[in-house]
């Protein structure tokens, strides 16, 4: 539905964004998904109103330096980002941030101004590494990081005392990350289709810990069973 406040046009073959839309300055919810978009006017910072905007499944190679100060969603998924602009950190009050599906191999150092995000998503990304602003996210309860490349997470993980889920999966850990071992209220821990071979024994003192997922790592053939079963009998679902 479409209103004074709300705009959406997911869908609607647009191939550009009309003009007419950038008039609308009062607009707090715009929705551009699925319209073959290549380009974004910089005339969205226009809007300063909006606290959702909606720019997934399109063909956008860039995102503009300035944003509107979105407070709630943005979604970027499934464009052909190769980068994202350090400015994006000015979103201080943005609680989700989906940017997810885009080749962008890194993310920018500002991030860790995203001091509101409560949710990240960038889920295949062809990401190699975390900037170290990352522990900047003092109230992120979400990560999902599944199918990159990332081998390693930056230090400054260990200050992400809100997380609650991290999602892994099917990246290049040869083993699971240091810095998780200082996280109070981690409950879900996804690496399944990592490269890990064997257990750290602070895996007990995660205390917070519900669910464990380590299927198709090469573990080896008895992976510390007392570990295990110490979790077990607390209530952890370990799955390997």
């Amino acid at each position: 539905m479409n209103t004074a406040r709300t705009l959406d046009l997911w869908r609607q073959e647009l191939g550009t964004v009309p003009e007419s839309v950038w008039d609308l300055t009062d607009l707090e919810v715009l929705v551009l998904a699925d319209n073959g978009l290549t380009a974004l006017s910089p005339r969205i910072a226009g809007l300063r109103h909006l606290h959702t905007l909606d720019l997934g499944h399109n063909a956008l190679t860039e995102v503009p330096a300035r944003l509107p100060d979105l407070s709630r969603y943005l979604y970027l998924h499934d464009n052909r980002l190769t980068e994202l602009p350090d400015s994006l950190g000015e979103l201080s009050r943005l609680r989700y941030l989906n940017a997810g599906e885009n080749p962008l191999r890194a993310l920018p150092a500002g991030l860790g101004g995203l001091a509101a995000l409560v949710e990240l998503r960038c889920q295949h990304a062809e990401l190699t590494e975390l900037p170290a602003s990352l522990g900047a996210l003092s109230e992120l309860r979400e990560l999902w990081l599944r199918g990159n490349s990332l081998h390693c997470l930056p230090g400054s993980t260990a200050e992400l005392a809100n997380l609650r889920h991290l999602d892994l999966r099917e990246n290049a850990f040869p083993q699971i990350p240091a810095p998780l071992a200082a996280l109070p209220l981690l409950r879900h821990l996804d690496l399944r289709a990592n490269r890990i071979t064997t257990l750290p024994s602070w895996l007990a003192d995660l205390p917070a810990l519900e669910k464990l997922d380590l299927r198709w790592n090469p573990l080896t053939p008895d992976p510390d069973p007392a570990l295990l079963a110490g979790l077990a009998e607390r209530g952890c679902i370990v799955l390997t």
